[in-house]
């Protein structure tokens, strides 16, 4: 009975380790995006109000790129916080899952960084590869969480069928959105940057919609 107890806490203890690890690279990521815009650095003889003003016009895409990247790290957060709410055991696999999802998490400063510097000389490349590092974290999140409901491996407890399909639909909203939003922008650039904007809308909706749904079928 002890060594079934000393098991169950060993077991508890690296699950929580893995958690303050994620929660750790979310916090240094999230840090690292406000840390990328600078302040603008102007001759003291040359400076005037003028100038500052203009340097900061500047700085508005850093700005609108922080913005929308901190959103999008902020809802991810959201959603491992309360998937790994629900385990209770995990796999080697769970482990390599979860660091490769990280390691999506930790791209986005960079991605971030390269579009925002770029975004308005209408070039594809920094579009591209700032689409494709929040395709790779929506998808290691859908892959990271049907690992994680998988029945035959009983690592998490207490998920409906409910959840199941709001988890899912929260790991791939934001890419299909952010796709839709790269070829929009070569359009409509003005249209394109608004478009994430209408994220937690989208997903506010949806997300009732499917409740919604459940609810009636438990209701027939």
């Amino acid at each position: 009975m002890s060594q079934q107890l000393h098991n169950e806490l060993k077991k508890e203890f690296q699950l929580e380790r893995m958690i303050l690890f994620s929660d750790a690279v979310f916090a240094i990521a999230i840090t690292i995006l406000v840390i990328e815009i600078r302040v603008p650095e102007i001759p003291q003889e040359l400076v005037t109000e003028q100038k500052l003003l203009q340097s900061l016009d500047h700085l508005i895409p850093k700005f609108v790129g922080f913005l929308i990247s901190f959103m999008i790290i902020g809802l991810y957060w959201q959603v491992h916080h309360r998937m790994f709410g629900f385990v209770v055991n995990y796999t080697r696999r769970t482990l390599w899952l979860n660091l490769f999802f990280l390691l999506a998490v930790v791209l986005m400063p960079f991605s971030t960084a390269f579009y925002s510097e770029y975004v308005l000389r209408l070039l594809k490349t920094p579009i591209i590869v700032y689409v494709l590092n929040i395709c790779f974290l929506g998808f290691m999140n859908f892959f990271l969480w049907k690992h994680l409901t998988n029945p035959k491996l009983n690592l998490t407890g207490g998920v409906t069928r409910e959840e199941d399909v709001i988890f899912s639909f929260r790991s791939i909203a934001v890419p299909i959105v952010f796709i839709i939003a790269a070829f929009v922008y070569f359009f409509n650039p003005v249209v394109a940057a608004f478009l994430p904007s209408l994220l937690p809308l989208l997903m506010r909706i949806i997300t009732k919609r499917i409740r919604s749904s459940f609810k009636t079928k438990r209701s027939l």
